[in-house]
């Protein structure tokens, strides 16, 4: 397998086991085409980002109608523990310390 320069990270929790399916927004994801599973954490050779809260700027104009919108991704794992169907949505996302500025 070749090695990615992931743009992106996320850190699976602790008790997160595979075999689980990682979706983001929405759209599920392949290991080895979309990411990499590497030290307990997916990679992502593109940038996913958090909106974060909205500033009181961007929070006024929406009070007005204005809509201010930036890229907001979500990164969702759904897998199995004792045999019960979990779900983990809105993981953290990190830059790559790898990643090019």
């Amino acid at each position: 397998m070749a090695l990615v320069h992931a743009r992106s990270i996320v850190p699976l929790p602790p008790g997160v086991r595979s075999p689980f399916e990682v979706y983001v927004n929405g759209v599920r994801q392949e290991c080895g085409v979309d990411y990499e599973l590497r030290d307990g954490a997916l990679r992502f050779e593109r940038e996913l980002k958090k909106e974060g809260k909205l500033g009181f700027w961007r929070w006024f104009l929406g009070a007005w109608g204005v809509g201010t919108y930036r890229q907001n991704d979500s990164v969702d794992v759904s897998y199995e523990r004792n045999g019960r169907p979990m779900l983990l949505e809105g993981l953290d996302i990190e830059p790559a310390s790898d990643a090019p500025n």
